[in-house]
């Protein structure tokens, strides 16, 4: 049997609306949103969703920049970048449009249907990007970044805390930055024997000692005396 034409998906485009949380006065939009390349193969080279998808991409880069600069002001620039790519990532965009069930709205031609494609993660997170093309499309940014909000910084928050870890070296640099101090540098002893040495560092900022620290490698002792210079110049 022959795919459905795109009229003939309106209601279940209800749905999807619902879902999103978000009403179309251009239902044609959202439902071009959802057209695979092998759908529209097989309807005449019907407009793909490939053009939104580049705009949804590009929508949801700006909204999580944005919300993470907002809700970790402390966090350093590399930090948030790392942060945003935890969930600008295929396997996050796929599992964020796995829980909206947007494989079952999706256009896809036969094989690719048969070959399981309403579940590929691929073709998951670029309906993603582009539905909220659509949405950008539709009713402006506030709407998609509403969208962004909705669904996405969820797992922003979730994975913070692996993606924004205890750099402490790193905050320390932020923080000498924003108070208008040098950056700070690190002096590093051991002692013990080889198999079992310990680690002590001593962060200076300005030529004052600002905190020590102790560790089982010089990183860690480096990470110890950055916590305890946060501390004090915090």
């Amino acid at each position: 049997m022959a795919p459905p034409d795109p009229i003939d998906q309106v209601a279940d485009l209800d749905e999807l609306e619902r879902r999103l949380g978000y009403r179309f006065a251009d239902i044609e939009l959202l439902d071009r949103a959802l057209r695979h390349r092998s759908w529209c193969g097989e309807h005449g080279g019907v407009a793909s969703n490939e053009r939104l998808e580049f705009l949804g991409d590009a929508v949801l880069g700006w909204a999580v920049a944005d919300i993470s600069f907002r809700r970790f002001a402390d966090v350093p620039e590399g930090k948030l970048t790392d942060l945003r790519k935890s969930v600008v990532s295929e396997p996050a965009l796929a599992q964020i449009a796995g829980g909206i069930g947007l494989g079952e709205f999706l256009r896809l031609g036969r094989s690719e249907a048969m070959s399981g494609g309403d579940r590929k993660p691929s073709l998951l997170s670029d309906a993603f990007e582009a539905v909220l093309a659509a949405v950008y499309l539709d009713g402006g940014a506030d709407a998609a970044f509403e969208v962004v909000e909705r669904f996405v910084a969820p797992h922003l928050d979730a994975t913070a805390g692996d993606v924004v870890q205890l750099d402490h070296k790193s905050t320390l640099q932020y923080l000498c930055d924003r108070l208008g101090l040098e950056w700070p540098t690190y002096t590093v002893t051991s002692s013990g024997p080889p198999h079992a040495q310990v680690f002590t560092a001593d962060v200076a900022v300005g030529g004052r000692s600002v905190g020590v620290g102790t560790g089982g490698t010089k990183k860690a002792a480096e990470q110890a005396a950055a916590a305890t210079a946060c501390d004090a110049l915090g």
